[in-house]
């Protein structure tokens, strides 16, 4: 009990507030409902359940658009209680080979991105592992279980291809893309009603089950859920599969496809869906809530990711007013209870589950149901990124990964990779929350692997050059030499939009980056200034004065040890601090520059998990992208 009380003040004790938006609401039920882990009941053996993975996607989801600390506390809180310090994982029995044991693997991925805490990263080789020993159909797709045999569910695809998608990125796995859009592939050719489009909820190859068609093998009936789980896997496997893969094309096609299927069997008036989709009037069906978020949540992230058109958006809308109307009640002061999800729905098993449209409307109708609960935070928070203004749609924004461009050895791959000023890079030294910053305007964004020039810079609106490396740092860096100078600056003349991002002294090259920077009139005074002891946060501390033009919400951040600026011709301080220039714009033809004498906005000061809440670093980062897209002019938007 000592330790449920423990993890409970961590959860809902000093810093965390109750903010307004859906998401938050029902992630605070969640984090009052199950403090510690999700299905933790004392004296009972704690269960890996897939369950749990849903509502921390949807709770991460959260803590990158707010950087509340609490929210990565939860994260790893939860998988803390399963995973021990050698990695591995409670109650969990590879040789069942459920494929829903897969599902937490994401959860596990974002711990080791985030902490480089390798129990996490030996915990995901362990469901990797399962997935290459997985017993497949002939044809090569995944059995849901090994109690199952033959048999791919729609609920399958969601449990096992967005981990393997997102476990194969980080470890470098191209190879296995092919089999992935193989499996989406396979369960839409056989469970694919030409008619309608609809998929239904299973395929038996052996066709022996007796739920199973004798001439499709297919299930009888359109779940609605498992459509569900299949379109939020299409989404989530998206953001990892290689741009140029030739069956990146076929997933978005399926996608297209089961969108227009959602649409055509969601009622007009409440913009809700039927448990059984395809039977609106069939005695005792009803509104069921966990497919209409997950509905929502597949629609409205294919269109912000560009999977879908804009025309799609309705869709999500319509879907999300009707969630909000009929399935929504207040619980008490910042919380929700999700009401209308039912709690399970099957294939075969014991007792046998035939799949009739009497078995469905059998299976018990719950509040607060987990599975509900994590899409209804998934497709709040997607409906909340889109509610946010898009001033920056149509920005190409280029992180510099030419003149900063650091290795290390990294353990997932035991090869060297770049690190350090990272778009994706989720640890502390990455720009994983500024990127969030920026793309919650609208913008897009790019790595730059190439020295600039004038052909790469005519598709670029914003480019981001951050401490550019020593030899310290890199064996053979790429200094900014004066073609490339001169390339900028013609660039910025005609329009563009110039970020430097220095650093102090020891941890920067000064002497070519300021033949750049002085071309605008800042020069970068290779000193270091606001040194801070230990934790003395405070030490660190500068106050943004009401009224600045660029940092218009946040009024106290957290800088430590930044070069100075010293300005000439038009450039002029953006932010001071004791007499000494932190950050300086300066106006160049018809572009801008802004620099500042620190890589400043990397996730180690800006996600929330180091600094006292009192700093407002996450604002600035916002602050920061919200006037950088402001400055491109209108014609390149």
């Amino acid at each position: 009990m000592k330790r449920l009380l423990t993890l409970a003040l961590l959860v809902t004790g000093s810093g965390f507030s109750y903010a307004q938006s859906l998401s938050e609401k029902m992630a605070a039920t969640v984090m009052d409902i199950w403090k510690d882990s999700l299905v933790f009941t004392p004296g009972k053996t704690v269960k890996w359940s897939y369950d749990q993975g849903v509502i921390l996607e949807g709770i991460d989801g959260i803590w990158k658009r707010t950087a509340n600390p609490e929210y990565f506390r939860y994260i790893q809180h939860s998988m803390d209680h399963y995973v021990d310090k050698e990695g591995n994982i409670a109650s969990y029995k590879q040789e069942d080979f459920n494929i829903d044991n897969v599902k937490n693997g994401r959860s596990l991925i974002t711990l080791y991105k985030v902490t480089g805490q390798e129990k996490y990263l030996k915990a995901a080789n362990t469901l990797w592992e399962q997935l290459k020993k997985q017993p497949r159909t002939n044809e090569g797709g995944f059995w849901h279980k090994k109690v199952y045999p033959y048999q791919m569910w729609l609920d399958g695809l969601y449990m096992g291809e967005p981990f393997y998608a997102e476990y194969a990125a980080l470890t470098k796995n191209d190879f296995v893309f092919d089999d992935i859009a193989n499996q989406f592939i396979y369960m839409e050719k056989h469970a694919r009603d030409p008619k309608t489009g609809l998929l239904y909820h299973g395929w038996d190859e052996s066709k022996a089950q007796q739920w199973a068609d004798k001439t499709t093998g297919n299930s009888p009936n359109f779940w609605g859920r498992a459509m569900g789980w299949y379109g939020m896997a299409l989404v989530d496997v998206l953001d990892y599969f290689p741009a140029e893969h030739p069956k990146r094309k076929d997933l978005i096609d399926i996608l297209t496809r089961l969108t227009a299927a959602i649409k055509s069997v969601q009622e007009v008036k409440s913009g809700l869906w039927y448990d059984v989709l395809d039977k609106p009037t069939g005695k005792g069906n009803y509104h069921e809530a966990s497919a209409a978020c997950m509905f929502v949540y597949t629609v409205s992230k294919g269109v912000r990711k560009g999977y879908l058109p804009a025309s799609a958006f309705p869709i999500a809308q319509k879907g999300y007013a009707g969630i909000n109307k009929e399935f929504i009640e207040v619980r008490g002061p910042g919380k929700v209870n999700l009401k209308g999800t039912v709690s399970v729905s099957g294939l075969g098993g014991n007792p046998y589950r035939d799949g009739s449209y009497e078995y469905y409307m059998r299976e018990k109708v719950i509040t607060n149901d987990p599975k509900g609960v994590g899409a209804l935070i998934l497709a709040s928070n997607e409906m909340e990124l889109a509610a946010t203004p898009k001033t920056g749609k149509g920005v190409r924004v280029a992180l510099d990964s030419y003149f900063n461009n650091e290795v290390h050895k990294e353990p997932a791959t035991g090869n060297s990779e770049p690190f350090h000023y990272l778009w994706e890079e989720r640890d502390n030294n990455g720009y994983d929350f500024l990127a969030q910053a920026f793309t919650q305007t609208g913008a897009s964004l790019f790595t730059r692997h190439n020295a600039p020039d004038a052909a790469n810079l005519k598709w670029t609106d914003i480019y981001l050059i951050v401490d550019p490396d020593t030899e310290k740092e890199s064996p053979k860096p790429n200094f900014v030499e004066p073609a490339h100078t001169k390339a900028i600056a013609d660039w910025v003349n005609a329009g563009g939009v110039l970020v430097l991002l220095g650093n102090d002294a020891g941890n920067a090259e000064f002497t070519h980056f300021n033949q750049l920077a002085e071309t605008f009139g800042i020069h970068f005074n290779e000193d270091s200034k606001n040194k801070v002891t230990g934790s003395e946060f405070e030490m660190g501390a500068i106050a943004i004065p009401a009224g600045n033009p660029v940092f218009t919400s946040a009024r106290k951040v957290y800088i430590k040890e930044f070069s100075s600026l010293r300005l000439s011709g038009t450039a002029k301080a953006a932010l001071t601090h004791k007499g000494d220039v932190v950050a300086a714009t300066a106006k160049y033809g018809k572009g801008t520059v802004i620099a500042v004498g620190d890589p400043w906005f990397y996730n180690e000061y800006v996600d929330g998990r180091k600094l006292p809440a009192s700093f407002e670093n996450y604002k600035a980062a916002n602050d920061f992208a919200k006037w950088l897209v402001k400055q491109v002019a209108p014609k390149t938007k």
